[in-house]
């Protein structure tokens, strides 16, 4: 496994930091109609549940337009979306630039776990939004620019194995909002992790 997560694997590997999509920028009036949408939208997610909400709902609670927010957001998935985008960065700080084993100084078989741990606790914290993220269409879960940096980062500590890329997909398979949800009632966060954790630990 190798030790340094934006070090010179191979002479394509891409730099997490390329991975990570900067902020948009906006015209004042967009910059506010965007966040009271999100604050809107978090409140009454928060409320009522993701799939009880309307984006007409969304659209009255923010005092926009539903034509503003259908060009801005596209659909819920995209809500979805743009509010995990400020939970993503924060892990991702962590993975990039945080202590150890989470960040960058520890060994790869031991950042792994660290990540894989980390990462469970954002998707259960974050659950129903992740989830609508992921099966807006089939898919949808590997064209996010978020999976693309988890993958390349798994697949960077994996660079000891036969073959990585397809080992970092396997392993964040059984992390997939869909999977998870449907696992949790019946087996519990503790027994998701403890399975997660037992697979990284049995990659060559």
């Amino acid at each position: 496994m190798a030790h340094d997560i934006n070090g010179p694997q191979s002479a394509s590997a891409t730099p997490l930091e390329l991975l990570r999509t900067p902020p948009p920028k906006e015209r004042a009036d967009a910059a506010r109609n965007r966040a009271a949408v999100l604050e809107a939208a978090a409140r009454l997610f928060g409320e009522h549940g993701v799939e009880a909400v309307s984006m007409d709902q969304v659209a009255a609670a923010a005092g926009v337009g539903k034509g503003t927010l259908f060009r801005r957001f596209g659909d819920k998935s995209g809500l979805a979306a743009a509010l995990l985008d400020a939970r993503e960065r924060v892990l991702q700080e962590a993975v990039l630039q945080g202590p150890p084993p989470l960040g960058p100084g520890a060994p790869a078989a031991e950042r792994l776990p660290a990540f894989l741990s980390a990462y469970l606790d954002y998707l259960l914290d974050h659950l129903a939004l992740v989830r609508m993220s992921e099966t807006a269409s089939p898919g949808a879960r590997y064209r996010i620019g978020a999976y693309r940096f988890w993958h390349r980062h798994v697949a960077i500590l994996l660079a000891g194995t036969p073959d990585p890329e397809y080992a970092a997909h396997a392993l964040l398979a059984p992390l997939a909002a869909e999977h998870v949800a449907a696992l949790l009632p019946e087996l519990g966060p503790e027994r998701i992790r403890a399975g997660v954790l037992r697979q990284a630990r049995a990659l060559p």
